[in-house]
């Protein structure tokens, strides 16, 4: 369907569309998150048993699962971005986030329920993954989209900014309620709710900051330009199928990049409680204080690709990944609260050469016609593969007593990733996003 041309937008509205996306990202990745930082805690209460380690597994395992719907939620709200806007999607997507966030904070436990808990726990967990699915590939595309050229790299490392805020933010609530509010009991009895009912509050705000966001130029010019014929093609799997060397190209670069990042955000907490000795909360502080600086790091780091390019910092990435990820966790398993601080960070480091910049090379290898699809799908697909598992085969690994062949596995996914770094064009240099004749 054709519309009015769409007017350029001002630098007032590019910068409020770009807060109001971000906030709202910011909220779907603190729901997506308050699920790991408190597993710890509402494990027992879902699952029954005295074995530690296999109620953790079990909470992995709903973790990972959740992974599984994200391709789903990937294709049908990317679908739905590259058919009816980037906007409309992303308010669809913080709904979802905030039912699944509701559902988790009211399920009664498996001494009330039995095995209706976990079941439950489950769907939620499945809404959030369809919610988390949908949002990546929507924000990577709509930031990168609405961002000028010569600040592109910089604008969308903010997704990763709040990617990682919303973590912080997870971790704060948790750190809080541990030290100020509450007793170890009282959090393992009903004060794990909590922050799902903040998650759910916050969304409702994202929600109504989403409404006074700008559409994309990028996609408001196409659907202003469209024939039949292209409305037919937008967002759907035929005309997707069209660019295949840039999905494998989106599957090899987030391989090892998801993995490295999900084993040193996520799985480090549980790695420095279970493995290395480390008292939960201190874990807590050290995990959080970690991150702070890395999302400190994600601008720096998109600037930085605006100057260079994108090729040069994703091979730093994994070369240094290939050749570290062995010894610092390695290192990290006997490590002293200090020197773990020092070693997450390092790691952190190394990850910001995938994280700051893989949402904005993602986007500006396919046309605007099936963007959001074309970022959001392969994307998801690996890293439910990868990502999303990543703490249940760490855990694995240790449970059979080879705790130290994740290490190997990580390291290799990453030399993966960086075959194909070393082979792919610098999508700085030949953007798909500079053909949509916005800028």
């Amino acid at each position: 369907m054709q519309t009015a041309p769409h007017a350029a937008m001002t630098p007032a509205q590019r910068l409020r569309s770009i807060f109001s996306g971000s906030v709202g990202n910011l909220v779907e990745w603190y729901d997506w998150y308050v699920y790991a930082a408190f597993s710890l805690y509402f494990a027992e209460a879902f699952f029954p048993g005295d074995d530690r380690t296999s109620q953790l597994l079990r909470t992995a395992a709903i973790f990972a699962v959740g992974f599984l719907m994200r391709p789903l939620g990937a294709w049908l709200l990317g679908r739905y971005a590259d058919r009816h806007g980037r906007k409309r999607a992303l308010m669809l997507s913080v709904v979802m986030m905030c039912g699944g966030s509701l559902l988790i904070a009211c399920t009664p436990g498996y001494d009330s329920i039995g095995i209706a808990a976990p079941v439950l726990l489950l769907l939620a967990r499945l809404l959030q993954g369809l919610s988390v699915g949908g949002e990546y590939g929507t924000s990577a595309t709509y930031l990168s989209e609405v961002a000028t050229r010569a600040h592109r790299g910089f604008w969308s490392s903010f997704q990763y900014v709040t990617l990682v805020m919303g973590h912080l933010v997870a971790l704060g609530v948790l750190i809080a309620l541990q030290r100020v509010f509450l007793t170890e009991e009282q959090l393992r009895d009903w004060g794990w709710r909590i922050p799902f009912v903040i998650g759910a509050l916050a969304a409702v705000v994202a929600l109504w900051l989403r409404r006074t966001m700008v559409e994309s130029e990028s996609f408001a010019r196409a659907e202003a330009h469209a024939s039949a014929q292209t409305d037919a093609r937008q967002g759907t799997l035929r005309e997707l199928a069209r660019h295949p060397r840039a999905v494998l190209t989106v599957v090899g670069l987030t391989m090892g990049g998801t993995l490295a990042f999900y084993t040193y955000t996520t799985y480090v907490h549980k790695f420095m409680v279970n493995s290395a000795g480390i008292a939960n909360e201190t874990a807590s502080l050290i995990n959080a204080a970690t991150l702070f600086v890395y999302m400190l790091l994600q601008p720096l780091v998109g600037a930085l690709s605006d100057r260079i390019g994108r090729r040069p910092i994703l091979i730093g990435f994994g070369v240094l990944g290939v050749l570290c990820t062995w010894p610092i966790l390695s290192i990290l398993q006997d490590a002293s609260p200090v020197q773990a601080f020092w070693l997450i960070l390092a790691a952190l480091v190394i990850v910001s050469g995938y994280t700051a910049i893989n949402a904005v090379v993602k986007a500006e290898l396919f046309p605007v016609e099936v963007r959001a699809l074309g970022v959001g799908l392969p994307y998801a697909l690996t890293v439910a593969l990868f990502g999303g598992t990543a703490e249940y085969v760490a855990l694995w690994f240790k449970d059979i007593g080879m705790e130290r062949g994740f290490f190997w596995y990580v390291t290799a996914c990453i030399g993966v990733s960086l075959l194909v770094y070393l082979r792919m064009p610098d999508t700085r240099a030949a953007s798909r996003i500079d053909r949509d004749g916005m800028r």
